[in-house]
């Protein structure tokens, strides 16, 4: 980690002024404003701009102080900070859940992951504020994660009795439903993997599973939080070290807390996947 970079307090102002704007947009209306799409392929809302305006203000800040950094965001793609050769990668999610942000549905957040690589192995430190529930998520590599400042202990495994889904869209999500029944209790969509993520990690999930691939700046932060949590994460279709943190790499993350639940959910996965046609 960069000890001369408080990534903690950098990440804690982001949260706080974006948490202002959204104060101050209330509405479905004005939540609804589009500014064509961004880098990452999907249209982008006004707030989404905003919000990541806000996020680079603070990285330009620190990079300011000398520090080189390549920024990978939704909306402006991969930036180059400062002078020299990149020495750290930052991954950002400055809304992670914009369909709940413009609906006016509080579970939403903001996702910031630091690396001193390309993959998702390289994640140093991750940072997830939930803005619904005012929490926020973090975790050093090495030094576990922490809920509000205090220490998540890693949990014994428990049967499968809440297994969060996320990309909810029906056509997807029939083929994993279908597979969970019998093996899971219930099954509750958040509407952002950051946050689904992190359930995992303090124990609130047993399990979640990503319908469709989903792209690194969802999971990039929350990912680091639910391992350093005790729990096990898996990127279907590669090992963690070749999940890149690219704007363009996509693919499904499941994780649990213990090796059985992680091969129901896979199958689970797959079975969404079968149902899909591919």
């Amino acid at each position: 980690m960069d000890l001369e970079i408080d990534w903690l307090d950098a990440c804690r102002r982001m949260a706080a002024r974006q948490a202002d704007l959204f104060a101050a947009t209330t509405g479905i209306a004005d939540r609804s404003r589009y500014e064509g799409r961004g880098e990452g392929g999907d249209m982008a809302l006004e707030l989404d701009r905003r919000c990541e305006d806000i996020v680079f203000e603070e990285l330009e800040r620190i990079a300011g102080g000398g520090a080189s950094l390549a920024a990978v965001s939704e909306e402006r793609g991969e930036v180059v900070l400062g002078s020299g050769e990149p020495a750290r990668r930052v991954v950002i999610d400055p809304i992670d859940g914009s369909m709940n942000v413009r609906r006016t549905i509080p579970s939403h957040s903001l996702s910031v992951a630091v690396a001193d690589g390309d993959s998702m192995a390289d994640v140093d430190f991750g940072f997830v504020h939930d803005f619904g529930a005012g929490e926020e998520l973090t975790a050093v590599r090495g030094e576990g994660a922490r809920l509000n400042g205090a220490r998540i202990e890693p949990r014994e495994p428990l049967p499968l009795e809440v297994v969060g889904l996320e990309s909810a869209d029906p056509r997807w999500i029939l083929g994993a439903v279908e597979a969970l029944q019998g093996k899971a209790y219930r099954v509750r969509v958040v509407g952002s993997i950051a946050i689904t993520l992190g359930y995992v990690a303090c124990g609130r999930f047993d399990a979640m599973i990503s319908a469709r691939p989903c792209r690194s700046v969802d999971a990039a932060a929350a990912q680091l939080i639910a391992r350093e949590a005790g729990a096990l994460v898996k990127f279907v279709g590669c090992e963690l070290a070749e999940a890149g943190l690219d704007l363009g790499a996509r693919y499904p993350v499941i994780a649990a807390h213990a090796a059985e639940q992680l091969e129901v959910v896979r199958d689970a996965h797959e079975a969404s996947v079968a149902r899909q046609g591919g």
